[in-house]
């Protein structure tokens, strides 16, 4: 254990693990970024090409789940309507 190079091989091996693990957690965190680009522009582009509703019917039924909404948020609140 007094033998010099023992250090010396430890420290260059614990050397290229932490790079191995950098370099993995590097390539992982690409991929994710580029996972969340790509969620990012369908997003976009699926808001893009939905057009507003023209339907009356619609319309009506939209106002009334967001009426409802509403409700169950002051009700999770604990308000009284």
């Amino acid at each position: 254990m007094s033998d010099p190079n023992f250090y010396l091989v430890m420290a260059t091996a614990m050397l290229a693990g932490i790079g191995m693990i950098t370099a993995a957690g590097l390539a992982g965190w690409r991929g994710w970024l580029s996972l969340k680009r790509q969620e990012l522009s369908l997003t976009h582009q699926s808001e893009t090409s939905h057009a507003a509703p023209t339907n009356a019917g619609a319309r009506i039924e939209i106002a009334d789940l967001k009426e409802r909404i509403r409700k169950l948020e002051a009700i999770a609140a604990g308000v009284d309507l």
